[in-house]
C-alpha cells in the first residue's frame, strides 16, 4: 500500500515509520514548512497513492478534500476542528463513492479506554455509592484543555449513567450539582498524554487509566484505519472500525 501523508510533523514521521514496518510505502508527504515536502495536494499526487493519511489542519480541510474526492482516493482524516462542514465533506465522499474515516482519536488503547469507561458507568447506575470523575494530565506545550479524548470519554460516561447529563470543565467555586460529571486537567513539563476515570465510593475508589507513552499508538491506528478503509466506500466514524477489528 503506498500512502500519502498530509502533514509532516511528528505525528507524520511515526506513521511512516508504522508504513514501513508493515510493509508499506510512503508515496510522497504534503507540508508547507517541512523540507522536501509538497506545498499542496493535487491529482498528480494522488495518482501514486493507494490511501491518503491527513493529519493536517482544519483549514486545509475543505479544500483537501475537494481533490481527494476527484482523485477518488480513500481517505482517513485525524485532522479535527471541521464539524460545520462534516455534512458537506459526506456528501462529497459518497457522490465520489470513494471510503473515508474520520475521527479525533486513532488509537486502538485510548479506544479500550473509551469502551471501559462507558461500561464502568453503565454498571454503577445500579450504584448510587459510586460517584465518577475524569482528569487528565498533559505536558505544558499542548494548546487545547480539556483534551479532545478527555471530553470523548466523558460523553461515553454521560451515555451510560443516568445521573449525569452535564459535562463541567471549569473549577468549581461551589458545590458539584448530582448530574455533573466533573472532568478536569492538569498541564506541566513533559507529562504523556494520561487519562483516568475514577468511581469513588465510602468504601473504596476504582481508576482506570490510559497513558500514552508516545504517538506510536495512535500512528498504529492510523495505518491500520488505512488498511481497513482502502477498499470500501462510505463515511466511516473511527468507531466503526474499532468495532470491527476488536469484534
Amino acid at each position: 500500500m503506498k500512502v500519502l501523508l498530509i502533514g509532516y510533523g511528528s505525528m507524520g514521521k511515526e506513521i511512516e515509520k508504522i508504513l514501513i514496518s508493515r510493509g508499506h510505502s510512503l508515496a510522497g508527504f504534503v507540508d508547507p514548512v517541512a523540507p522536501g515536502g509538497h506545498k499542496e495536494v493535487t491529482l498528480g499526487l494522488l495518482d501514486k497513492a493507494d490511501v491518503v493519511i491527513d493529519f493536517s489542519s482544519p483549514a486545509a480541510v475543505e479544500s483537501n478534500c475537494n481533490v481527494y474526492v476527484q482523485g477518488k482516493t480513500p481517505v482517513v482524516m485525524g485532522t479535527t476542528g471541521w464539524e460545520q462542514i462534516r455534512n458537506k465533506i459526506e456528501k462529497q465522499v459518497t457522490d465520489a463513492g470513494i471510503g473515508f474515516i474520520w475521527g479525533s482519536n486513532f488509537s486502538i488503547g485510548a479506544h479500550l479506554f473509551f469502551i471501559l469507561a462507558e461500561k464502568a458507568a453503565l454498571l454503577i447506575n445500579s450504584l448510587p455509592e459510586y460517584d465518577i470523575l475524569l482528569h487528565e494530565y498533559h505536558h505544558k506545550r499542548k494548546k487545547d484543555s480539556p483534551s479532545g479524548t478527555a471530553l470523548t470519554a466523558a460523553s461515553k460516561i454521560i451515555a451510560g449513567l443516568d445521573r449525569k447529563d452535564t459535562i463541567l470543565t471549569e473549577t468549581l467555586d461551589r458545590q458539584i450539582k448530582e448530574n455533573e460529571l466533573h472532568v478536569t486537567s492538569t498541564r506541566c513539563g513533559e507529562i504523556p498524554g494520561t487519562h483516568t476515570v475514577m468511581l469513588d465510593s465510602a468504601a473504596d475508589t476504582v481508576e482506570i487509566t490510559h497513558r500514552a507513552r508516545n504517538r506510536n499508538g495512535f500512528a498504529l491506528g492510523a495505518v491500520m484505519a488505512a488498511e481497513w478503509v482502502r477498499d470500501k466506500k462510505g463515511f466511516f466514524p473511527v468507531e466503526l472500525f474499532i468495532k470491527e477489528i476488536l469484534g
